[in-house]
């Protein structure tokens, strides 16, 4: 199985959750929310096959993203995977939009050097992200957890886009809608634990296989089916980015 956007260093026991990752064999993308969580993460997550640690400067903690962003620029270079990033202008988000914008833009112009994969955040700035991501010329994004309007996710589908949908997406009437309307060969899955419960208490990427039950439903397909869809969209999104991958 397949979690595009899990943050293992927000589980009250890290190195447990990636013990099970590890068990499972779920290939897992660890985002973080600031550069500074990354090298702090670096030697915990070393010696896990399954996980691959991904670079973040998250849009809700735009407080930090001046001092952080240096970091940002010194590690970039390290890892093929960056996430959490992006803009958030919902209520909680509102007050640092220039700063946000500010700092997509730094980390656009910083991952232009090559493909990564990229895991955004884009709560109420859906169209924004998108106008940025066209600016700079960045492929085969991922928007983890769409709520955006259905045009902007049209619009974003068009741009060749893909999007990460997790258990509260299956399980709500708003979520399901998106999902519907997103082509199957542009999903992915993830579980955004320990930010999602399932079942009182925190979402595990082992919950994976419940958002691929609910998959398989809406595509018609059995859980082998669905979960090898979605394994193909994933390779086919990296191929460009393993091929430009620096060798050591």
């Amino acid at each position: 199985m397949l979690d595009t956007h899990c943050h293992i260093d927000l589980y009250q026991d890290p190195h447990a959750i990636a013990k099970e990752i590890e068990r499972q064999g779920i290939l897992t993308i660890a985002v973080t929310n600031l550069p500074s969580h990354f090298e702090i993460g670096q030697p915990h997550l070393r010696g896990f096959r399954q996980i691959r640690q991904s670079l973040g400067l998250h849009p809700l903690m735009a407080e930090y993203h001046k001092k952080e962003r240096s970091k940002f620029k010194q590690m970039v270079p390290m890892t093929s995977y960056i996430g959490e990033v992006g803009l958030d202008f919902s209520r909680a988000g509102r007050d640092t939009k220039d700063v946000q914008i500010e700092s997509l833009r730094f980390v656009f112009k910083e991952i232009q050097d090559r493909p990564r994969f990229v895991s955004l955040h884009s709560r109420g700035a859906e169209s924004k992200v998108l106008e940025l991501l066209q600016e700079f010329n960045i492929q085969g994004a991922v928007f983890h957890w769409y709520s955006g309007p259905l045009i902007v996710l049209d619009q974003t589908v068009q741009s060749g886009h893909y999007f990460s949908v997790n258990l509260s997406m299956v399980r709500s009437k708003k979520g399901r809608s998106i999902i519907d309307r997103i082509p199957s060969n542009r999903i992915l899955t993830e579980s955004d634990g320990p930010h999602i419960q399932l079942r009182n208490r925190p979402a595990r990427p082992t919950d994976i296989k419940v958002v691929l039950e609910v998959l398989g439903d809406i595509w018609g397909l059995s859980f082998e089916e669905s979960k090898a869809q979605v394994m193909s969209n994933f390779m086919k999104l990296i191929v460009p980015i393993r091929e430009q991958a620096p060798r050591s």
